[in-house]
């Protein structure tokens, strides 16, 4: 086999191995790490929660006096920095490690490329860039926070074959089969918060809760977007089950919220929350991403600011007509060039539905 080939290889085990840390790595980003001698992977290892040891450390650990001159393929550029944990160059080195293989740089600003030098100051020979697509989807929502200082915004859609998401009455419970709803609730443990706004709340009082069989201890933050503190105190969302954030204008912090609830004020414009200003503070609160369940207001709201960065769209083999509710409200291009337009990534089908993944193009 081919160095190439064989290094590929090596890389595609590290990116399964990091994609183990889905449901528990957050807010650190996603990481596997293989050690390699004379062809033969002799440790693996991923980063599994917060606050322990990085995947490198793992590899090393199994690894034990073999990893002396072998290769080190890494998801992501090993720290440099003394965190909750000791830094991975120094590990490598200190093992004997003679080449590490990286498929992207980190850029938290603790690391960015410190890594990569320290590694070769020490003589060690690194190369950088195998596989980066892959190993920066893997981790979008690390890397969205640390460059762009807000999460990443996966937006969920659960539809008819004629686009549209509930009955003209508001009912909407359930266009999608169980199979879905299972699928959804994966993808729930797998964000660092769930979003909705009041609307969503008032309608359906959802949990808003990832009912799956990972028991993993890590509850994803439910946000509520509620201006003007609508919300009743006997809604589901407020229960202790999960952490909730409640999103309001300024002139409603007199209202009284139970004391285990967590509240953001934010100045308001017409009546309407700053959304670019939310999933900044939902960033500085180190939330990778947000998976977005709501109506089609707050979902058009979030798509004419330019704040998706992905559509998950459940599509039920049924047909509601033209009197239910649309999938995306208050968007009116003006023309076809100017309508939001996006790139089809995956498509799977779940049960009788199938679900596809959007990325738009800009």
């Amino acid at each position: 086999m081919s160095n190439t080939l064989s290094d590929e290889l090596y890389m595609r085990r590290a990116l399964e191995l990091a994609e183990k840390g889905r449901y528990t790595a957050r807010p650190n980003p996603k990481v596997g790490c293989v050690l390699v001698r004379e062809n033969t992977i002799i440790g693996e290892g991923w980063h599994i929660r917060a606050g322990t040891p990085h995947a490198e450390i793992n590899a090393l650990y199994q690894a034990g006096s073999l990893a002396h001159g072998s290769t080190a393929y890494v998801t992501l550029e090993p720290c440099a920095h003394h965190g909750k944990t000791p830094p991975c160059c120094d590990a490598l080195i200190n093992a004997g490690v003679n080449r590490v293989v990286i498929a992207s740089e980190d850029p938290y600003p603790q690391v960015n490329g410190k890594g990569i030098e320290c590694l070769r100051k020490a003589g060690i020979n690194v190369e950088v860039g195998l596989m980066r697509k892959e190993a920066e989807e893997l981790n979008c929502g690390f890397l969205s926070r640390v460059r762009r200082g807000r999460p990443w915004v996966r937006a969920k859609i659960g539809m008819s074959l004629d686009g549209r998401t509930a009955l003209a009455d508001g009912r909407s419970k359930w266009i999608t089969s169980a199979k879905s709803r299972e699928d959804v609730h994966q993808w729930r443990l797998s964000s660092c918060a769930i979003l909705t706004g009041i609307g969503t709340v008032l309608a359906d009082n959802p949990q808003l809760t990832a009912r799956t069989s990972h028991d993993t201890g890590l509850a994803p933050l439910r946000v509520i977007l509620d201006s003007q503190l609508r919300i009743p105190l006997e809604a589901n969302v407020l229960d202790k089950i999960a952490p909730t954030l409640i999103v309001h204008r300024s002139e409603a912090e007199e209202i009284k919220l139970p004391s285990h609830i967590n509240r953001m004020s934010i100045d308001t414009c017409n009546n309407q929350i700053n959304l670019k200003k939310v999933l900044e503070d939902l960033g500085n609160r180190g939330i990778n991403d947000v998976f977005v369940e709501a109506g089609s207001v707050l979902t058009g709201s979030l798509l004419k600011k330019g704040l998706i960065d992905e559509l998950l769209v459940y599509i039920s083999p049924r047909l509601l007509g033209d009197q239910a509710r649309p999938m995306i409200a208050n968007v009116y291009p003006e023309s076809l060039e100017l309508s939001p337009y996006f790139k089809l990534v995956e498509i799977v089908q779940i049960d009788t539905d199938i679900r596809l993944r959007f990325l738009p193009i800009s």
